[in-house]
């Protein structure tokens, strides 16, 4: 092909954007909740694109849910079932396997530029880089979490845990724009520890409020690249812990009686503030209809320790009830999709591999199993029925499927060795309060069958903790 012919047909190709928020909980943006607090720019994503209210992650944690999402794959085909955190991150067998092909592999031998702004969360080794991924730049950090801001912790008011209180009590101390709080019983973790801000291999000081940092290079990476089609992974950091909120943008939150919570309001605040400086640089370069966007959280929202809301499911972050796996989850390309829409069959997060390989012109891997389907044709209307018919999860003893509406859970309680599946149905018990093992054994007994058949397809884990067996 001539030069100006492949460079056309580059230039056909549409960029795709993936914005992954961490631990934001279902009902926490205002095109989920009337009375949430106000996303303006991530309602406008969902209002020119397509909500999928039945939008859910692999794992309820953000390694394995970040693993499964970048690879098209249940995480426990390969072994990433748990999730590294502080030093465990530096472990080469924590970080994900050298034998998987990430989407940012797959698009760049297609011609796509490719960029993560943000959480890494997949290895803290020097061999388990983005850069050494598929990523040709990388903005951000290895690890499960940073610091919004280094210290001594300007403009910001921090919420941090402290399982003992100088004063020897329970409940908050503050200490200047600092209140620690013995609401959980564990201290707030070194998050920085070993975890530098980097460019691509480069450790850097970053001065900028994080969510903000991450959001400019974004944008700085559309304007690089705004010539050639672009694979962009914006993976924020916010609203995970520490709780660092800004001072300037708690002060539009002045009726939030709660600092805990008004702190997260501050943060998911300049979340959505970053999303729609996104949104803008798009249009400023006339890219709105040439590229496709994703907007998922990694998984629910830690209520107690955020003061998240997973509303109207039960559960969060950890579990897999709805709470921790539904997740807010928006599909938007302007001028193909239609705008407004809301599409009503189980989507997994684990569908932005098949997507994305489908509009850049390219196949999925062949050699293995896939557990990602092309959403374009069911968005348009073009396909019937659900792209996922079944749904797994397995994390530890934490296990859970879906079919239809039926869906079994084991959830495991302190004291117990083997916890029995519950039984659920969704349609009738969104909740998930009502038990129907008991009166549904039959249903049960092949749900159980089920999960046990698939999971005969998975491995073992290939990191653990110590202490776990």
């Amino acid at each position: 092909m001539p030069a100006g012919g492949w460079a056309a047909a580059k230039r056909t190709k549409p960029n795709i954007v993936v914005i992954f928020a961490d631990d934001l909980g279902y009902g926490e943006i205002g095109s989920q909740r009337e009375d949430a607090i106000p996303t303006p720019n991530i309602d406008r994503l969902a209002r020119e694109g397509i909500r999928c209210p039945q939008g859910y992650v692999t794992a309820s944690y953000c390694g394995p849910s970040r693993a499964g999402m970048l690879t098209g794959r249940y995480q426990t085909r390969f072994g990433h079932e748990l999730n590294p955190t502080g030093r465990h991150n530096l472990d080469p067998n924590a970080g994900l396997q050298d034998s998987e092909i990430t989407l940012a592999e797959r698009l760049k031998s297609v011609g796509y530029a490719t960029g993560l702004m943000g959480k890494w969360h997949l290895g803290g080794s020097e061999e388990a880089h983005p850069r050494r991924r598929g990523f040709d730049d990388f903005y951000g950090f290895l690890h499960e979490g940073h610091y919004y801001v280094p210290p001594p912790y300007r403009n910001v008011t921090s919420f941090l845990r402290r399982r003992q209180l100088p004063t020897g009590m329970e409940g908050r101390w503050r200490e200047g724009e600092t209140i620690w709080s013995s609401h959980l019983p564990h201290d707030e973790p070194p998050y920085d520890d070993h975890n530098p801000v980097m460019r691509d291999t480069t450790p850097i000081v970053e001065q900028r409020y994080l969510t903000q940092a991450i959001s400019d290079e974004a944008v700085e990476f559309i304007g690089r690249h705004r010539d050639e089609p672009f694979f962009l992974y914006v993976a924020y950091s916010a609203v995970h812990s520490p709780m660092q909120g800004r001072r300037e943008v708690m002060k539009r939150f002045s009726l939030i009686e709660d600092v805990h919570r008004r702190v997260f309001a501050a943060m998911l605040a300049d979340l959505d503030k970053g999303v729609g400086e996104i949104m803008h640089k798009l249009h400023k370069e006339g890219l709105d209809e040439r590229t496709l966007i994703f907007f998922i959280s990694d998984n629910g929202g830690p209520t107690a320790e955020l003061t998240s809301s997973n509303e109207p499911f039960r559960g969060g972050k950890g579990t897999l009830y709805e709470g921790g796996i539904r997740v807010p989850y928006i599909v938007s390309w302007v001028g193909t999709l239609p705008a407004g829409k809301t599409y009503d069959e189980p989507v997994l997060a684990t569908d932005v591999f098949a997507t994305a390989c489908s509009v850049a012109g390219t196949f999925m891997p062949i050699d293995r199993t896939m557990d990602s389907v092309n959403l374009i044709p069911f968005l348009l209307g073009k396909r019937e029925g659900s792209p996922h018919p079944v749904l797994y999860w397995r994390m530890g003893k934490k296990t859970a499927l879906r079919e239809g509406d039926w869906k079994i859970v084991r959830h495991p309680v302190k004291g117990q060795a083997e916890p029995p599946f519950q039984l659920f149905h969704l349609s009738e018990d969104q909740g998930e309060t009502n038990d129907l093992a008991k009166r549904r054994p039959h249903q049960l007994r092949a749900l159980t069958e089920l999960w046990q058949n698939l999971d005969r397809e998975m491995v073992e884990p290939i990191w653990k903790p110590a202490n776990r067996r």
